[in-house]
């Protein structure tokens, strides 16, 4: 596989060669064409004496055909090792020189990234959570971690020579490297940017010079071998299409031949090689890490990749929930600690939501580390073939220091004093899991766990079927509603069978057959809790049922929806552990819980698992922070509860999926919460929210000032337990 990913790469490098004057025209494949057999038996042969030919000095290269002699020596080391080629048919020959054929003269290098995801079976990709990078996100990184100062300092130096010089010498000593560089496109496009700015500063002095900028300042590491070899030939390319736009632009430029060394591009396993031998430092200089890591979460994880995790983290408790892509935040903070060097990088919003929070932010503010600026959530989408869907952020990391830092948005930039690991303009506190509602509301606990191998489940038909033949069975089931069948409107039953019940079920057929299969299933689990509960095969194992109405909630909703779909179900309804409820619950709290501001809340503390909302009772719910009302302001919000559930009603024949989907949801529903919200947000104050920046900001500091009253009430309540010491 190595020897045919060096074979391509030499190859997409001859084509793009003959199209851009690196060879004569079509050099290259007119000597396939002319020296080759029609039917592809010689062309290996052919490939061999040419990949020789290009790596050798002409004085070097003795008695060889002219055609041959003809080809430049190119160096650099693509063409250093001697690699097997494959073997050719009459059909491949064809093919390399139909690709021959087209003009590669106007390809961007970091197209290849492109190109690597589309050919990459998705497997594979996942594998590795390789994800190419368009230039407008790799902007999103490299603008606000160094390109935009160095074009802050100089619109600040124009004018001043020496104030100019003194930035090109800091752009020509200055590193930049990633750590999964894959085909290297952050390296070509700040590589290109460079260039660009180093023509701006050359025509503001009215000097004539070369470049400066060498490939040489860039460093990175790839574990596919593909991508390795090609981030290596891209920055190559990167590099004579510059120095064309140069010449254009100053009447010369650098020879394009032979080629200069092209960058530091180490293949290996990034979690495992030390960075500091990848990328040395040096006192003074500055160095700017950045990219893309692999998207993994912690469920998806091979044994070798666990054991990176291992490796980085340690010790450090509940680092195996962790996605991998912490990994390289915790070896960059490592890495720029007791520095002024700073990192920046692509990453899924689940480091930064739920528990992962906790675990890698203390870990990385223990450094004396800040995030100056970040992108919060927002959808990834790139050019590429069979794209990721996943939701993503930009984070940039530094010391601890007194300069600005910035929230960014799709249309806007916002100066703040603080940003937390939530990526909220507020206190670098953590949210923790909490076992009870922080503010007065009803608790929320799991659904009622089967545990059951589906013998206690009936599908519609089956229900049906049951009655039909042993009308007696209506008495032993319920409806049953989970998370799928609350928002896809699916009807499922199962059998709820009371302890004082238990004979009188055994003599219905069918439900004794499901019983004796559950205490099966039971007694042969591995679990030992599952194993306990082979004695009572007609209960599910964990029940929380109290003969009352509940509030469902989905567990997992999509994160394309406003609202996340609650349902309010009756007493006769049995919830499963796929869900969770409110038994009995206040009318008013479904009207808080249906909120934009709490699905708000819920998306940037409990997280997403993928696209999709993860809803949690400890993370979400209980940490909610909602003020003290009085009963009038509970009496409105009763009328909105009933006001979104006759809505509902009126298209009681479509699902919650269909009636929340944002581009189907019917206006009265949406006026329904549009009131909803208002009244809701009312509750906090007099004056609206102009934005959702602004709710979540308001939403943090009111949970922190929650906290601290919470811990105020217990300091007096310990200090009231005490008992006076008697007088002597």
């Amino acid at each position: 596989v190595h020897n045919l990913n060096v074979f391509l790469t030499r190859l997409l490098f001859c084509f793009f060669a003959e199209d851009t004057n690196i060879f004569e025209k079509s050099q290259f494949t007119h000597s396939i064409i002319n020296h080759t057999q029609e039917d592809g038996s010689d062309l290996q042969s052919h490939f061999e004496r040419l990949f020789q030919v290009m790596n050798t000095p002409d004085n070097n290269r003795g008695n060889i055909p002219a055609f041959l002699h003809s080809f430049p020596y190119v160096n650099g080391g693509l063409f250093r090792s001697q690699q097997n080629i494959p073997q050719f048919s009459r059909k491949s020959r064809t093919a390399i020189i139909e690709s021959g054929e087209l003009d590669w003269s106007a390809i961007n290098p970091d197209i290849f990234g492109s190109m690597i995801q589309a050919v990459i079976t998705p497997e594979h990709r996942g594998g590795l959570g390789m994800h190419y990078t368009s230039v407008p996100n790799i902007m999103k990184v490299i603008e606000p971690l160094f390109l935009n100062d160095f074009y802050e300092e100089f619109e600040l130096s124009k004018g001043n020579p020496k104030r100019l010089r003194q930035l090109l010498n800091r752009i020509w000593n200055t590193k930049f490297f990633d750590p999964a560089c894959g085909s290297g496109n952050f390296l070509i496009i700040t590589y290109k940017e460079l260039r660009k700015l180093e023509m701006k500063i050359f025509k503001e002095l009215n000097e004539m010079a070369l470049s400066n900028i060498s490939l040489n300042q860039f460093y990175g590491i790839e574990l596919d071998d593909f991508a390795h070899e090609v981030a290596i030939l891209s920055l190559w390319l990167a590099e004579h299409q510059m120095n064309q736009v140069f010449f254009k632009e100053f009447g010369r430029s650098k020879p394009a031949l032979p080629l200069t060394s092209a960058g530091n591009i180490v293949h290996g396993n990034a979690t495992r090689l030390d960075w500091e031998i990848v990328c040395p430092k040096s006192e003074g200089e500055e160095i700017y890490i950045m990219g893309n890591p692999p998207y993994l979460g912690s469920s998806l994880l091979d044994s070798i990749q666990k054991e990176d995790v291992n490796i980085v983290f340690g010790e450090i408790h509940g680092a195996n929930n962790l996605d991998y892509i912490a990994c390289w935040f915790l070896k960059s903070s490592f890495y720029i600690k007791d520095s002024n060097y700073e990192f920046s990088f692509v990453t899924t919003s689940s480091i930064c939501q739920g528990e992962q929070v906790s675990i890698l932010w203390n870990e990385i503010f223990k450094n004396n580390l800040e995030i100056f600026f970040a992108y919060p959530d927002f959808k990834w989408t790139n050019n590429a073939k069979n794209q990721a869907a996943v939701v993503v952020s930009i984070i940039g990391v530094r010391k601890v220091t007194a300069s600005k830092k910035y929230l960014f948005s799709s249309n806007s930039k916002i100066e703040v004093k603080n940003i937390n690991p939530y990526l909220v303009n507020s206190n670098s506190g953590f949210i923790t899991k909490r076992l009870k509602p922080l503010s007065q509301l009803d608790s929320m606990l799991y659904g009622n766990k089967p545990a059951d191998g589906g013998n206690l489940i009936l599908e519609l038909s089956e229900k049906n079927e049951m009655i039909k033949l042993f009308p007696q069975s209506e008495k032993f089931i319920k409806n049953l509603v989970g998370s799928q069948e609350l928002i896809k409107g699916i009807q499922r039953f199962c059998l709820w069978i009371e302890d004082e019940y238990l004979e009188e079920a055994l003599e219905i057929p069918p439900i004794k057959e499901r019983i004796l299969k559950v205490k099966e299933m039971r007694t042969n689990s591995k679990k030992k809790a599952t194993n306990e509960k082979a004695n009572c095969p007609h209960r599910f194992a964990e029940s929380r049922y109290f003969n009352t109405p509940s509030i469902v909630i989905p567990r997992h909703s999509s994160e394309r929806r406003r609202y996340i779909p609650f349902g309010y179900i009756d007493k006769n309804t049995i919830v499963p552990d796929s869900a969770l409820a409110v038994y009995n619950p206040q009318l008013w709290l479904f009207s808080i819980i249906n909120s934009d501001l709490h699905n708000i809340w819920s998306k940037r503390v409990g997280g997403y698992l993928g696209t999709t909302i993860r809803y949690s009772s400890s993370l979400c719910y209980n940490t909610f922070p909602f003020p003290y009302i009085t009963t009038e302001r509970k009496e409105s919000l009763i009328k909105c509860t009933l006001h979104i559930l006759e809505e509902r009603e009126k298209y009681s024949e479509k699902s919650l999926a269909d009636l929340y989907d944002p581009e189907k949801m019917p206006e009265g529903l949406k006026e329904a919460h549009r009131i909803n919200d208002k009244t809701v947000e009312s509750c906090y104050r007099n004056t609206p929210f102009h934005n959702n920046e602004e709710r979540i900001e308001y939403l943090f500091k009111f949970y922190e000032q929650m906290i601290e009253e919470e811990k105020s009430r217990g300091t007096l309540f310990e200090m009231e337990s005490k008992p006076k010491k008697k007088k002597k």
